[in-house]
């Protein structure tokens, strides 16, 4: 490097350090956990044959996980320089930092995949997509996006074609349950699970962060920004959902599935919902779906497109409660600061309520509102004493000590 390129990008590193914090962005990463615990306690289907979607599986399934991801990426946009990539040695201090932290998430993810609960928990998919997104960290916002739009086209189609490879192994490379400390005993079927057979599967939703680090890449503290990001993803959410009800009903694709899997299979239903756990071959009418955890490139445009709107809203809000003066986003922006600690304490309580009767005079409303005012407070508090949470100061620490910094 050059003493000019050394003092550019020392100058960078500066600047990302002394940026203001994004209170919208914190603010939709606690509506995103608040969207993930609803699909967690609440139903999403009704106890019927036809498995009718209910309010929190139509609005949030496929949604809040999405965001969530997608926020990943917009962190670490942030955190690496912000509109402008850093380059040298800081980038790759930084891509330490993130590989630390992401270990630190993995050991938690591991750590919960003991337990027996009814959650499809995403920390070590989390994890693994911080280590695969780290070669485009340094890249710039062009390249970022000419990426992830090949990457939503071209994932699908790849997933498509492997995933019958590895279902069809002896075993299947499928875990069944939640990745846990005894799977590294076996490799093949942990990975196989990780990137393309499981829950979360990591080719498909690396293009959730590629866009993440797009959006982060961009003037989020610019006055036109956030209107922008409503506007746009909006257009893109509802046109991905609407070409999906087109192939799949008006051009006959939902015909040709129910075919496929018999007449009484509740196809409808789970097309609304989630379609995790479908085996999605024989039939490239499943690539043409919008359909929530479906994996395909329409669903991939919808969900991200929902999520560049929720962020360009929480960014309008921000700005709405600066102008106002008062802290209206606090309670959730103090959730989202510590959505690791929070979510592994919802892991925990569920899994704890999981298999038993619920206490006498609870329901499951009660038990998410519960939650919810939960973190909605010790969130508040946190952020009031500026606060981090416990899990959320490992994570720093790891990542402060892969960037050579010392941490407090």
């Amino acid at each position: 490097m050059t003493s000019r390129g050394t003092a550019t990008t020392s100058r960078t590193a500066r600047t990302t350090a002394a940026a203001p914090r994004l209170t919208g962005i914190d603010a939709a990463r606690g509506l995103a956990l608040l969207g993930m615990m609803a699909t967690h306690v609440l139903p999403t289907f009704e106890a019927d044959a036809q498995l009718t979607p209910t309010w929190v599986g139509l609005a949030f399934s496929g949604r809040a996980a999405a965001l969530f991801a997608v926020l990943a990426g917009i962190g670490l946009a942030l955190s690496t320089g912000r509109e402008r990539p850093l380059e040298g040695r800081p980038l790759w201090a930084a891509r330490r930092g993130v590989a630390l932290r992401a270990l630190v998430v993995a050991a938690v993810g591991l750590s919960l995949g003991g337990l027996e609960v009814n959650i499809a928990v995403i920390l070590v998919h989390y994890a693994v997509l911080f280590l695969c997104v780290l070669p485009f960290l340094g890249m710039d916002i062009k390249r970022l996006w000419a990426l992830a739009a090949a990457w939503i086209l071209a994932s699908p189609v790849l997933a498509y074609l492997l995933r019958p490879w590895l279902l069809a192994a002896e075993p299947p490379l499928r875990l069944g349950h939640n990745p846990g400390w005894e799977d590294l005993a076996t490799p093949a079927r942990l990975l196989g699970d990780v990137f393309l057979t499981g829950y979360y599967p990591v080719l498909q939703w690396l293009a959730y962060l590629l866009v993440g680090l797009g959006i982060g890449r961009l003037a989020l503290a610019s006055r036109i920004m956030p209107f922008l990001l409503l506007a746009a993803g909006t257009a893109v959410a509802v046109a991905a959902k609407r070409l999906g009800t087109v192939f799949m009903e008006d051009w006959g694709g939902r015909a040709a599935l129910q075919a496929q899997l018999g007449s009484d299979y509740p196809l409808a239903g789970l097309l609304q919902v989630n379609l995790a756990g479908v085996e999605q071959s024989g039939s490239p009418w499943w690539l043409a779906s919008s359909a929530p955890h479906s994996g395909t490139t329409l669903d991939l445009l919808h969900t991200s497109g929902v999520a560049a709107a929720v962020v360009g809203l929480c960014l309008l809000l921000g700005r709405l409660a600066d102008w106002l003066q008062l802290d209206l986003l606090l309670p959730l922006r103090g959730a989202g600061a510590m959505t690791l600690s929070l979510y592994t304490a919802h892991v925990w309580i569920m899994a704890s309520l999981h298999g038993s009767p619920l206490p006498a005079g609870w329901t499951a409303e009660g038990v998410f509102w519960a939650q919810v005012l939960a973190a909605l407070a010790l969130g508040s508090v946190f952020a009031r004493l500026s606060w981090r949470g416990p899990l959320e100061w490992l994570g720093h620490g790891a990542n402060q000590l892969g960037r050579g910094r010392p941490a407090r």
